[in-house]
């Protein structure tokens, strides 16, 4: 299977002042800072060869040629005095630890970072949001899977910024058509955690023929352990007697996306 793509794409990212930014101090074009003088005053990124603006790079090259810095700027759409849109987003970068310690930050946090706000933060979320509908919907168009990159994608998106182990199915039908997406179980997942017994009743009440499970370590490590290779084996051993195969588990860490069907476990 193809790699994943890290956490979400931020071409969906849209554009916004922050709020603790008078705006009248920032120019129409979104890129500038206020007019300063002396040590304060900086280059507005209007004032960059066109190459190497972000929007027209964007435009230019498509998203993914940009780095987190760039895209994370087209976000902000302004910086701070002194301080480009793309300064700010390598100072929050540093700051939170990467792009996706930032987009998982908590709203006191992401609020108390020089140039957010409450309006960045609610931003923010709408974006991620949509980001995962978006991913929702491609999984539901009533088409059999044809991308493992999807489905890898998806399940990160549900599952890698969560606090908590989670434990969740994609039920599929006969043709391997989406079904459903459900989370099953929450906890530490051990062989008292995760019932075979209820896993097939699920399946048998959505009609499901195949079964992708998912679940994520908190920790980041993404490397399945013992148990969740006993777990695995429990569940298509019970589901086998129904005739439903079991056609993946994807263990979700910290930027990596572990298949037990790729490792040959299934």
């Amino acid at each position: 299977m193809d790699g994943f793509p890290a956490v979400m794409s931020a071409a969906y990212l849209t554009t916004g002042a922050p709020p603790c930014v008078d705006e009248q101090t920032l120019s129409e074009s979104g890129y500038t800072e206020r007019k300063t003088t002396g040590r304060e005053a900086a280059m507005s990124i209007r004032d960059w060869p066109e190459g190497e603006r972000p929007r027209e790079k964007l435009l230019a090259l498509g998203s993914e040629a940009l780095s987190d810095a760039e895209l994370l700027a087209i976000f902000l759409r302004v910086g701070l005095p002194g301080r480009s849109a793309v300064d700010l987003a390598r100072d929050l970068l540093l700051e939170f630890g990467g792009l996706r310690q930032l987009l998982e930050a908590d709203r006191e946090r992401f609020c108390a970072a020089r140039g957010m706000g409450s309006a960045k933060y609610v931003q923010l979320q709408a974006t991620l949001e949509l980001s995962r509908r978006h991913l929702a919907s491609q999984l539901a168009r009533g088409e059999a899977l044809t991308s493992p990159t999807l489905v890898r994608s998806y399940l990160a998106s549900q599952l890698r910024h969560l606090g908590h182990e989670e434990f969740a199915a994609l039920f599929l039908d006969s043709q391997h058509r989406v079904i459903r997406y459900e989370s099953l179980f929450r906890g530490t997942l051990d062989s008292a955690s995760v019932y075979p017994r209820e896993v097939a009743r699920r399946a048998l009440e959505l009609g499901a023929g195949a079964i992708i499970f998912a679940h994520n370590h908190p920790s980041g490590v993404a490397e399945p352990s013992d148990a969740d290779r006993r777990i695995t084996d429990r569940l298509r051993e019970a589901l086998g007697l129904f005739e439903i195969r079991v056609l993946d588990h994807f263990v979700v860490g910290d930027g990596e996306v572990v298949s037990f069907a790729e490792r040959g476990w299934l």
